[in-house]
């Protein structure tokens, strides 16, 4: 048993855990540590499809009663309503993925290209923080999941196919979306882990297939500690931001992004 890839897996899942929920995307940390660690190979693509199914586990574990509620609810018009919302979210990811994936996967997956990503995204949520914060509006805003219109699901949807590209992460872009086209800071928040479940599962399920040669039972413990390390980190990750939500804004993420950014250029440099 190979203890130092097992360390790997074990580094790599608490970061796909951490991350993938947060607006500083998993992606890009997994392409930096994976080149640091030297575990960015055809092992390590497929070890990533893994442990992104621990951390769509964990938004299904906290959200557990939505979700049954939605699935023995089916025939009443808010659960309609909910299911048809993060279809038409799910929509632009689902197109652009198809589209331009395996080429952005090629060419645009390095620690270069994510760093650059992280800084500007970094400003993005600085703008749009202080556009949000200055919001004088009277037009309330949807203060929950059963208030988005489809409207707005869409919307949301294509500011998520922005996060095709590495570093620009997903959870911060249909967060920041859901922001800018009218949700409130915590709607926003929940609709991006509710909407992650069918764009991750959509995309884990398109990579197994595409890799499914790769996946051999000697690396079954690697699996399993990544798996699992996902799981429990997100976990910690969804409640945490929640919590963080109520009362603050994204800016410390912003600045952590900037300053990651900053740090990976000026090593690679």
């Amino acid at each position: 048993m190979d203890l130092l890839l097992l360390f790997k897996a074990f580094i790599l899942g608490v970061i796909e855990g951490a991350t993938e929920f947060l607006p500083i995307s998993s992606t890009g940390h997994l392409i930096i540590i994976g080149d640091l660690l030297d575990f960015n190979d055809e092992k390590g693509k497929v070890f990533e499809i893994v442990i992104q199914l621990g951390a769509i586990l964990a938004v299904c574990w906290e959200y557990r009663s939505r979700l049954t509620n939605v699935a023995t609810t089916l025939n009443t018009n808010v659960s309609q309503r909910f299911i048809l919302n993060l279809f038409i979210a799910f929509l632009p990811a689902a197109v652009a993925g198809l589209t331009l994936h395996s080429f952005i996967k090629e060419h645009l997956f390095s620690s270069i290209t994510v760093a650059c990503a992280l800084i500007v995204g970094g400003f993005v949520i600085l703008l749009v923080e202080n556009l949000y914060a200055h919001d004088k509006a009277p037009v309330a805003k949807a203060a929950n999941l059963n208030e988005i219109s489809p409207l707005q699901a869409l919307k949301v949807g294509c500011a998520q196919a922005l996060a095709i590209m590495p570093g620009v992460s997903r959870s911060g872009a249909t967060i920041l979306g859901g922001m800018i086209f009218g949700l409130n800071r915590k709607t926003a928040t929940e609709f991006s882990f509710f909407l992650a479940i069918p764009v991750m599962l959509a995309a884990t399920t398109l990579d197994v297939y595409k890799n499914r040669e790769l996946f051999v039972a000697d690396d079954l413990a690697m699996f399993a500690i990544g798996f699992i390390t996902a799981f429990l980190s997100a976990l910690i990750a969804i409640k945490t931001l929640i919590r963080y939500v109520a009362n603050h804004d994204f800016k410390g993420f912003a600045y952590y992004r900037i300053v990651l950014g900053i740090i990976v250029l000026a090593y690679y440099w």
